[in-house]
């Protein structure tokens, strides 16, 4: 790949239930205890379950947006030519709930968000958004990593967030995808269901050659993306994973790289059954015979379900991972699923002896998108 093609991540903020900021991330996936508890929030008299990873002392979804943006840029290091330079591509929900705006914006629509935190932050770039659920936050880092790639642009900050809120948090319920038990087990027997979590964060994207020029460090490269969708169900993915696999490949052939180069993968696993024997079954199709050797964790049994944020949140743990040589562990962990013949990270972090990675995120209605990240 020549240089001026790779794109460099040179800036990163994360906030979840785990605490704010990287340490505070890599630190809570890294103990492995889950951040779950009653949800204070708003009530939750009268649903099944009733707790959530939910951040103490949040703001509005706007308001940590914008502290999450101007933290990943100023840890960029750019300055004030550098941030009007910048695009922004923002997931969140489309929903209203996605507000109160502070004061004095304009009426609460995603676009209109997007534009006021690009005007706050400073970055005069294009704007775009994304409302594609749960890969909302990766579908913008492909999109991002492409038009980079490619030339188009030099510079995105990608950013992401959702903070539990009661209308999806009913839905959830209603629909029984929430774990009655109160625990995410990802690939375990006895797994129940997934639980919600707080992530708002924001990465800064650019092309080698942008970095190099201005002297910034770089923390990790998005080598390779991949999106397909099987449209096997409007709520379960297909029980072969094939929308994953071909996910996971193109982001391969995007990186140049075989299979047998990645030694770990941030699973998408929600803990819900379909879903997670899809992906075990979608990591056999592309590792074939390495598939029960290849480590593999899924931070959601830790920080929740971050729905559109998910995808973002999950390539920093990722990023941080292989950089500090620490692969991060699943909570939840009951006892083995045949269906799930995977090497699930369980107990204790284990070393990172690799330099790329995979991390893997699924949506309702099929879309899969698979990042491949790399500290070469």
């Amino acid at each position: 790949m020549a240089e001026r093609e790779t794109v460099r991540i040179t800036g990163t903020y994360a906030l979840s239930a785990l605490g704010r900021g990287a340490d505070a991330l890599l630190a809570g996936v890294l103990t492995g205890t889950p951040a779950f508890t009653p949800v204070r929030r708003f009530d939750t008299t009268g649903r099944r379950v009733t707790v959530a990873a939910t951040a103490p002392d949040v703001g509005t979804l706007a308001g940590e947006l914008t502290d999450a943006i101007d933290r990943a840029v100023r840890a960029a290091g750019l300055d004030r030519a550098g941030r009007a330079g910048s695009a922004l591509f923002l997931a969140t929900h489309g929903g209203p709930y996605s507000l109160p705006v502070p004061q004095g914006w304009d009426e609460p629509t995603v676009p209109a968000l997007a534009g006021h935190l690009a005007a706050r932050c400073g970055l005069r770039g294009r704007t775009r958004t994304y409302t594609t659920a749960c890969v909302s936050a990766s579908s913008a880092v492909a999109d991002a990593a492409a038009l980079i790639r490619r030339g188009d642009l030099e510079r995105v900050v990608v950013a992401a967030g959702y903070l539990v809120e009661p209308d999806q948090y009913a839905l959830f319920d209603a629909g029984r995808a929430l774990a009655a038990d109160g625990a995410v087990r990802p690939f375990s027997a006895g797994r129940k269901g997934l639980l919600l979590g707080d992530g708002v964060a924001a990465v800064v994207l650019e092309s080698a050659g942008a970095a190099a020029r201005r002297g910034a460090e770089s923390l990790a490269s998005v080598a390779g993306w991949g999106r397909a969708g099987d449209a096997y169900h409007p709520c379960q993915p297909h029980p072969d994973g094939l929308g994953l696999a071909r996910a996971a490949e193109a982001a391969l052939r995007r990186a140049g790289l075989p299979p047998e180069a990645i030694g770990y993968v941030n699973a998408n696993a929600t803990g819900t059954p379909f879903s997670d024997a899809s992906e075990a079954a979608a990591l056999t199709r592309v590792f074939g015979g390495d598939a029960g050797r290849l480590p593999v964790s899924s931070t959601k049994s830790v920080h929740g379900h971050a729905l559109e944020a998910s995808g973002l949140l999950e390539l920093l743990v990722t990023v941080l991972a292989l950089r500090h040589g620490k692969l991060p562990v699943t909570a939840g962990w009951l006892g083995p699923d045949p269906q799930c013949p995977l090497d699930v990270i369980r107990d204790a972090p284990r070393p990172a002896r690799t330099e790329h990675a995979l991390t893997f995120n699924a949506a309702f209605g099929g879309a899969d998108t698979a990042l491949l990240v790399s500290t070469s």
